[in-house]
């Protein structure tokens, strides 16, 4: 630090040299303060401008589009995701919902959505009463998945651009928690006892809560600026039971 701010004042000190000697000079040749004082009040006058144009214009600019940047290249990792575990998971999850019918018809994207629908969906999907109902089999067929893709799960979280989307962050934790309980209980989870599966069915609800909210902002995502990918995601949602990835005549 201190290196560093010796480098900044022996840099503003050379620039300040340079600008009295290049006034003396001026000074030496013309000898015509006043002519100097004028044009030196009027850049600095213009610096105060010039601060505005290229500091915070131009610089929010920028950062801007480096931010839309960087929102992109995380919608292509979690489009990865949905396609290797997220669609999958969905259906699984949805599997353990007694009243995810009533779920699916908040969440029922069509071509036809707008802004407003795809916020109104995210919104249902957060404040909605899940039901779980645990089944013993089901909740192996869950375990050994997850076991499956729990490597391609690590590898996400080493993507230095999940700083930036907190949810999704969130979201992955959430299944590594999951996979944690059901692993580390082995063979037993056909036999546990009642406080054991409503702990897990906590734990389903949560996951499963935050997948669908991440999925439906996804295909918002894919509407607006992938129009062609959002209609693929439209036909195979999960969370419409009659998805069919074949487009009707």
């Amino acid at each position: 630090m201190k290196k560093i701010f010796t480098w900044t004042t022996n840099l503003c000190l050379i620039f300040i040299s340079a600008s009295a000697l290049t006034y003396t000079i001026h000074y030496l040749i013309f000898h015509d303060s006043h002519h100097i004082f004028i044009y030196m009040l009027g850049d600095i006058g213009f610096l105060f401008l010039d601060v505005l144009l290229v500091v915070i214009i131009i610089e929010r600019i920028l950062t801007h589009r480096e931010k839309k940047a960087k929102i992109n290249k995380l919608n292509m990792v979690i489009g990865t995701f949905f396609s290797e575990v997220g669609l999958d998971l969905l259906k699984k999850f949805s599997s353990f919902v007694h009243n995810a019918e009533k779920l699916e018809k908040k969440v029922n994207i069509s071509p036809q959505w707008t802004k407003k629908d795809f916020k109104t969906a995210i919104t249902a999907a957060q404040k909605f009463s899940y039901e779980i109902k645990i089944e013993e089999n089901k909740l192996c067929e869950l375990r050994d998945f997850l076991i499956g893709k729990r490597s391609f799960l690590l590898r996400l979280l080493e993507n230095p651009y999940l700083l930036e989307h907190e949810s999704f962050t969130d979201l992955l934790w959430a299944v590594f928690h999951l996979t944690e309980e059901l692993v580390f209980r082995g063979d037993n989870l056909k036999v546990l006892a009642k406080e054991d599966y409503k702990h897990i069915g906590i734990d389903i609800k949560r996951a499963f809560s935050q997948i669908t909210s991440i999925w439906i902002a996804y295909t918002g995502h894919l509407k607006e600026s992938y129009p062609f990918l959002f209609s693929l995601a439209s036909r195979i949602n999960p969370m419409n039971p009659n998805a069919s990835p074949f487009i009707s005549s």
